[in-house]
């Protein structure tokens, strides 16, 4: 689930594994290039961290990132 935490919004992704993690960081950097909408985020293992905001728009939310983050979900949902 989202969070909108400090004019972002927040989400933790776990996966059973290393690879895991990686091949949906893998998706989501080509959707986030094909958006041309670039995260924030860190991986640990089995552990992807992301932050979403509109540098264009003063680092606030904006439906840019909404709607990056529901492909996110529908990535991860896959």
């Amino acid at each position: 689930m989202w969070k909108e935490e400090d004019d972002k919004l927040k989400r933790t992704f776990i996966f059973k594994d290393f690879k895991s993690a990686f091949a949906f960081m893998t998706k989501v950097a080509a959707l986030a290039d094909e958006m041309d909408h670039h995260p924030w985020w860190s991986n640990a293992y089995n552990k992807v961290n992301i932050e979403l905001n509109t540098h264009d728009a003063g680092d606030k939310v904006t439906e840019k990132d909404q709607i990056l983050a529901e492909r996110i979900d529908m990535i991860f949902g896959s």
